[in-house]
């Protein structure tokens, strides 16, 4: 949408200074504080006219959503609205409110941070991304098959948005090498090609050196990112949502090679739909996984059964469905983008010129996997305590019956491992304990060997500061907002309500209405957060569920995953949103892709939740003890 434009004039007569233009660009530019004014105003004749605390409780959550759809106010501090609302309302009272935003999957998050900033603070992500890339090809549909396995593994462990500020630079080197061995022809169009790297209004060209990009500050998608992510996560508005006309890269040039230029979008795209995909593989990739898991515990404290959905059965379920979402995904890119360098067509490709382009990748890929030298005691020390941790998690329950939990008396859930591992990477020392080892000492706030120092200093794998500038705290009260609105909607009826109204889905296919809501949810989560988007809609599918007798987790997972399928918007999710600002992708590129994604991934969502969802959490059988409590229910409405 274009906006006239307005400037500021001085007097001739030297009064006071004035604005120029139109009444539209005035309007626009105070946009937020009319949303923030009106909203709650236009919204108040709902409790007013309508009595009983549902109608209070849907006034809090529409006031919220207009605010996380239009970014009036930073999601995190939106998040904060239950902690004002709820008491003055009547709704919860302060302190049932306040212990909602620290809760075991808020710990559970925390901790499982702290392991993601340790990895990201050492390194670690960047030399198992060039590992991977050492193993796979050079052909262009083999590199980009390994720059997603690595994208999609490392995003399940750290923010979504980390893993794409370091992928996408390592991308640009390959596709720069790809380029210096293109035909003379094409080279001589291209030469001149750069990439236009969006930083506020600087422009920089990209060289074969790899510098990881930074993050844009749009922080609410994901814990890996989102929030999912989710050590950068997005908070305010990118370039690319400013710049959404997709000309601020020279990428398409008039005279590049076609060819090239299609093979360098879906080199891109690749990167950040596999970091979205990757974040559904555990449950500490994204948002809504947590947001999940403490709704699915709200669900079984009320029965006597254990709840299913743990760290391990999450990993049983969650890799093998993004995985093939994953695949799709790269098939669906080389028909796209690729064409005949794809996997259908690479035996048409000249010898000499592959012989070339192979050599000359493989040598860049090496060459960056030198130069980060050998692994030091302090990575060593970081690589050990990931694969604790996640040992940790998938030993503590398995199956109910078996596992170290069962070893206590009182319930130990994912939270314990996590933040005993959080709490190992502040104590254990980046050095072994001996004087030979300070020669070889290496640390990354470190420049020179400490043995050329008076005073040797011993700092541990992590220290504050660092988890302070990396950690989104905005995240963590996006959760604990997510888990007020769910305890809202529980204690007012409002999800009771909701569930009545829906009661007409009990005469539909369930995979039709499984299918419909998947799409509306991951068409939803497009212009909004991810986390936001779980959070209003869980409660509603779990009353949904047991209002028409289905298990309630149902409907819960399908469309918990959905809402983390933001493929189409540079908006939707930060690692689209660096993509973008690249430059080699406009908005067309990624909303031809991305609708072609939400098409497949959303039927595969639903098509595992009915087979290997079954077979993992049981979602056939409906217990008695929900039959009992659907039955009690009601009762009650009658």
């Amino acid at each position: 949408m274009t906006v006239a434009q307005y400037s500021l004039e001085e007097p001739s007569d030297g009064g006071h200074a004035h604005f120029t233009g139109s009444t539209r660009a005035h309007v626009w530019a105070w946009r937020r504080y009319i949303i923030l004014i009106a909203t709650p105003f236009l919204l108040a004749p709902l409790p007013a006219i309508v009595d009983g605390s549902e109608a209070r409780c849907a006034y809090v959550v529409m006031l919220m959503a207009v605010y996380w759809f239009t970014t009036a106010l930073p999601v995190g501090v939106t998040a904060l609205l239950p902690i004002i609302l709820f008491p003055t309302l009547g709704i919860l009272d302060t302190n049932s409110t306040t212990m909602l935003y620290m809760k075991d999957t808020n710990m559970l998050f925390a901790g499982g941070l702290f392991m993601a900033v340790a990895i990201e603070y050492w390194g670690l992500h960047k030399r198992i991304a060039l590992r991977i890339l050492m193993l796979v090809g050079s052909e262009p549909q083999w590199l980009m098959l390994g720059l997603m396995g690595a994208t999609w593994f490392l995003s399940m462990w750290i923010s979504n948005t980390a893993t794409t500020s370091m992928m996408i630079p390592i991308t640009e080197a390959i596709l720069q090498q790809l380029q210096d061995t293109l035909p003379q022809t094409d080279k001589d169009q291209t030469r001149n090609v750069t990439v236009s790297t969006v930083s506020g209004s600087n422009s920089k060209e990209t060289s074969v050196e790899l510098q990881e990009l930074p993050a844009p500050d749009k922080g609410d998608k994901e814990p890996n990112g989102d929030a999912g992510d989710a050590t950068q996560q997005k908070n305010g508005e990118t370039d690319a949502h400013h710049k959404g006309d997709g000309n601020h890269g020279n990428q398409g040039a008039k005279g590049s090679d076609p060819d090239f230029d299609r093979m360098c979008k879906g080199m891109s795209l690749c990167i950040c739909y596999s970091a979205t995909c990757g974040g559904i593989g555990s449950l500490t990739g994204t948002g809504p996984n947590l947001i999940l898991k403490e709704n699915s515990d709200l669900i079984y404290d009320k029965s006597t059964l254990s709840n299913p959905v743990t760290f391990g059965s999450w990993m049983a379920f969650g890799v093998p469905l993004s995985l093939l979402v994953v695949v799709i995904c790269w098939f669906w890119l080389q028909i796209a983008f690729l064409g005949r360098r794809g996997v259908l067509g690479w035996c048409m490709r000249g010898e000499k010129q592959d012989a070339e382009r192979s050599r000359s990748v493989k040598k860049l890929i090496k060459d960056e996997y030198k130069k980060l030298g050998p692994i030091v005691f302090g990575e060593g020390m970081v690589l050990a305590c990931f694969f604790l941790l996640v040992t940790l998690w998938v030993t503590r329950d398995m199956g109910g019956q078996v596992g170290w939990g069962q070893l206590f008396d009182v319930a130990v859930k994912d939270s314990v491992p996590a933040v005993f591992v959080g709490i190992l990477l502040f104590i254990l020392p980046s050095t072994w304990p001996g004087l030979r080892s300070y020669s070889r000492y290496s640390h990354p706030q470190k420049t020179g060997p400490a043995v050329q120092e008076r005073k040797i200093t011993i700092r541990p794998l992590l220290d504050w500061p660092i988890v302070h500038e990396k950690f989104p705290w905005q995240l963590l009260f996006l959760l604990g907002g997510g888990f007020a609105l769910s305890g809202g909607f529980d204690k007012s009826g409002l999800s009771d309500w909701i569930g009545e109204q829906l009661e007409f889905f009990r005469d539909w296919n369930e995979w039709s209405v499984l299918v419909m809501i998947c799409y509306i949810a991951a068409a939803c989560t497009e212009v909004t957060s991810n986390t936001a988007m779980s959070s209003v809609l869980l409660p509603i599918m779990e009353r949904l569920a047991s209002n028409i007798g289905s298990h309630p987790l149902i409907y819960m997972f399908p469309v918990c995953l959905s809402t983390s399928f933001a493929f189409m918007l540079p908006v939707a999710t930060p690692p689209n949103a660096i993509v973008f600002t690249y430059g080699r992708v406009n908005i067309g590129d990624m909303m031809k892709a991305g609708v072609v994604m939400n098409i497949l991934a959303v039927p595969c969502v639903v098509l595992m939740t009915k087979t290997l969802g079954v077979a993992v959490f049981g979602f056939e059988e409906n217990p008695a003890d929900f039959l009992k409590n659907t039955t009690q229910l009601v009762a009650v409405s009658m």
